[in-house]
């Protein structure tokens, strides 16, 4: 994300501040609910830290959360998001009410990802909250785009597997064969020859490099 994107959304948060107003609807009394927020940046872009976290807590404060817990998290889009699970063993633990994010592909590392862990939230009675897509799971009306979610999360594991069924069907169609090669069975001639010349089952599956079952296997059907 570039810093003047950044720049803008934490001007958006600012002016909510201001106003009274979040994600558009009229502040409530504020509860004294704790919250933990996550911000998350590829190894590339993490100047943008500091604005994703000044935002979170300018949001926070509107809402007259307490901010229990802060997870900074630097890493490749791919990779997992391993300090992420401090949120979810605090939400486990009953320390936090909330989870602050900065966005949903921060939090996320594709759809069903993020669907199961806000699944688990739900679950655990913890809200979510995604500042950059105004979804607030403590209203209504979020917890209806949650519901979506699922929906989407759902329509992305079809698409994958009917993918690798076509992935599959190309490659019978081809002659390829599938599964995990038959390493022991291409060696079984080796193996007995090995085997009359006097050398232990131990030592052979040692020297070709696989299993001693697959040895005593394979022996075994040559009697």
């Amino acid at each position: 994300m570039r810093i003047g994107h950044a720049g803008m959304a934490v001007k958006r948060a600012s002016e909510k501040t201001k106003s009274g107003k979040v994600f558009g609807q009229r502040r409530k009394t504020p509860e004294m609910f704790r919250v933990g927020l996550y911000a998350r940046v590829s190894t590339q872009d993490q100047q943008t830290i500091p604005l994703q976290i000044r935002a979170m807590r300018e949001y926070a404060v509107a809402r007259g959360w307490t901010i229990v817990l802060q997870v900074k998290e630097v890493g490749s889009g791919a990779s997992e998001r391993e300090l992420r699970q401090k949120l979810i063993e605090a939400a486990r633990r009953r320390e936090i009410d909330i989870v602050l994010v900065w966005s949903l592909d921060r939090w996320g590392r594709s759809l069903p990802d993020l669907f199961t862990t806000l699944e688990e939230l739900n679950h655990l009675s913890v809200a979510f909250v995604s500042l950059t897509e105004a979804l607030d799971l403590t209203t209504p009306t979020g917890r209806a785009m949650a519901g979506l979610l699922s929906v989407f999360a759902q329509f992305e594991h079809e698409i994958l597997r009917e993918r690798v069924r076509a992935g599959l069907a190309h490659a019978r169609e081809n002659g390829k064969r599938l599964g995990r090669p038959a390493t022991a069975a291409v060696k079984s001639s080796e193996i007995r020859k090995l085997h009359r010349a006097g050398v232990s089952k131990a030592e052979i599956a040692r020297r070709l490099n696989i299993g001693r079952t697959s040895v005593r296997r394979i022996l075994g059907t040559a009697r």
